[in-house]
């Protein structure tokens, strides 16, 4: 069975950090582009950040540039974003997204940045 299990969300302040984590099973791991999304309410879902499977390269949506980084573990099957510097706009639900000739979804994990 596939499994991608998002954690690491929650409250925090503006300015504070979290790391979130993805862990993944049921599939090769190594095999798959890892992608962070998230959706706010009212708001279509949107990318912030991902990462390939071959060589590590990442990207990042311009509104996280700088504040975001996204690593992986694949002895762990883990995939992880690094949020620094967290704003309000950032609160929404955060789904991670494993991508190659199937494309899976985690259920996602809440973030709230209280102003």
């Amino acid at each position: 069975e596939v499994q991608l299990v998002e954690s690491g969300g929650g409250l925090v302040q503006a300015g504070g950090s979290l790391r979130l984590s993805c862990a993944a099973s049921g599939f090769t791991f190594d095999d798959y582009a890892i992608g962070w999304f998230r959706q706010a309410p009212g708001k279509e879902r949107e990318g912030v950040s991902c990462i390939s499977s071959s060589d590590g390269s990442t990207y990042y949506a311009d509104s996280v540039k700088g504040r975001f980084t996204i690593s992986r573990d694949n002895a762990k099957n883990t995939v992880y974003l690094q949020m620094n510097s967290l704003k309000p706009e950032d609160t929404a639900v955060y789904y991670c997204s494993a991508h190659f000739f199937s494309i899976y979804w985690g259920q996602g994990t809440q973030v709230t940045v209280s102003s």
